[in-house]
C-alpha cells in the first residue's frame, strides 16, 4: 500500500467518528508524521479527547490520558521507584512511558509536574532518582486546555508552549454538523464513537514517515520567508504602527525550526517534495500564536497573538 493510501485510510479513520472539526484533524496528523506535540483549546464537548482516542487508535500505539489536577505530582506523571521486601527498588514507569499520551486540562496541573512533563516533551526522556530513562520513540503529547473556566488553573510557563508544535483553537460546530453528532452518537456504544475506530497504521510506519519527510525540499527564498514572519513577531510596530510595543516577547528560532518542520510535513502529506509558501502561510497561525507573549494594554484592548500573527501574514512579502 503506497504511503498516500496509507495516511487516507488514516484521515478516513478519524472522520468516521469526528464530525467537522477539519483543521483539527489535519493538524494532528501534521504533527503525528512531523514529530510534534499539539495543544488544543476550546470549550467542552468539542470532541477533543474523542479525537485523542480516536488517533491512538488508528495508529494502534500505546495511549494513555492523564486528567491533570492541582494535587497531581511529578511522580504521577514519571513513575517513582517502590522498595522491594526482598531488598532494593524497582522502577515502576508512569503514564508518560506510553507512545500517545493525552494531558487532559493540562494548564490544572502545578509548576513542579510541569517541570517534569517539560522535560519528557523537550528531550523525550524523563529523571527519576537520578536515573534518566528514555522515552518510547514515538512519543507525542496532545495537551488539552478549557478556555471558559480558570479557577484552579496555573499558566503555562512559556518554555514549555514553545514545546507544542501546534496550539489549536477550537469553535463550536454547525447546527447540521451538530446534529450528524447527536446521530452518530445515539448509535454508538454507551456513547463512545471512539470504539469502531480500527488501527490502519504502525507507530513503526510512522517513524519511517518522519525519515522521509527530512528529504522534502525547502527552497531558500521560501526559507527565508518562514524566518522572516518568525522575526516579525519579535517586533511587530515595524509592519503595523498600532502594535508597536504591544509584544514583550516574539517567538524563538524555534519557532522557526517548528514553522519549517510543520511545512514539510503538509507537503509531503499534499504529495509534494517541495515546501510551498502556501504551506507556511496556512500552519503560521497555529505554530506561532502560543509563542507570542502580549502586554497587559493588548490583552485589556481585545488584541490577540493570532490576529497579530494574520496581519504579519498579510504584512510580511510571500515570494
Amino acid at each position: 500500500m503506497s504511503d498516500a493510501a496509507v495516511i487516507q485510510g488514516l484521515r478516513q479513520q478519524l472522520k468516521s467518528v469526528i464530525v467537522g472539526q477539519t483543521a483539527l484533524l489535519d493538524r494532528l496528523i501534521v504533527a503525528l508524521v512531523g514529530g510534534g506535540h499539539v495543544l488544543l483549546e476550546g470549550p467542552p464537548g468539542l470532541a477533543k479527547t474523542t479525537a485523542v482516542h480516536a488517533l491512538a487508535s488508528a495508529v494502534s500505539a500505546s495511549f494513555q490520558r492523564v486528567q491533570f489536577t492541582p494535587d497531581l505530582l511529578p511522580g504521577d506523571l514519571t513513575g517513582g521507584e517502590i522498595y522491594e521486601p526482598g531488598g532494593g527498588f524497582r522502577f515502576v514507569p508512569g503514564p508518560l512511558f506510553h507512545e500517545i499520551v493525552l494531558a487532559d486540562e493540562i494548564n490544572r496541573a502545578p509548576p513542579k509536574v510541569q517541570s517534569a512533563l517539560l522535560e519528557a516533551m523537550a528531550e523525550h526522556q524523563i529523571t527519576v532518582g537520578g536515573h534518566t530513562r528514555r522515552l518510547p520513540e514515538l512519543f507525542m503529547v496532545l495537551a488539552t486546555q478549557n478556555p471558559l473556566e480558570q479557577s484552579g488553573t496555573y499558566p503555562l510557563p512559556e518554555a514549555q508552549l514553545d514545546r507544542f508544535l501546534f496550539h489549536v483553537l477550537l469553535d463550536y460546530p454547525s447546527v447540521e454538523e451538530e446534529i450528524e453528532i447527536a446521530r452518530r452518537a445515539r448509535r454508538a456504544t454507551e456513547g463512545h464513537v471512539e470504539e469502531a475506530v480500527r488501527g490502519v497504521i504502525a507507530p513503526s510506519e510512522i517513524l519511517a514517515f518522519r525519515r522521509r519527510i527530512q528529504d522534502v525540499y525547502v527552497e531558500p527564498t521560501v526559507e527565508r520567508y518562514a524566518v522572516e514572519l518568525v522575526a516579525a513577531t519579535r517586533d511587530p510596530g515595524r509592519h503595523r504602527p498600532e502594535w508597536r510595543g504591544r509584544i514583550l516577547a516574539g517567538a524563538s528560532p524555534r519557532g522557526s525550526i517548528a514553522l519549517l518542520r510543520a511545512a514539510m510535513a503538509r507537503a509531503w502529506l499534499a504529495g509534494r517534495d517541495y515546501v510551498l509558501p502556501d504551506d507556511v502561510m496556512a500552519l503560521a497561525p497555529d505554530v506561532l500564536r502560543h509563542r507570542l507573549v502580549l502586554d497587559f494594554g493588548a490583552e485589556a484592548e481585545g488584541v490577540t497573538a493570532g490576529a497579530i500573527v494574520q496581519g504579519l501574514l498579510a504584512a510580511v512579502p510571500a515570494p
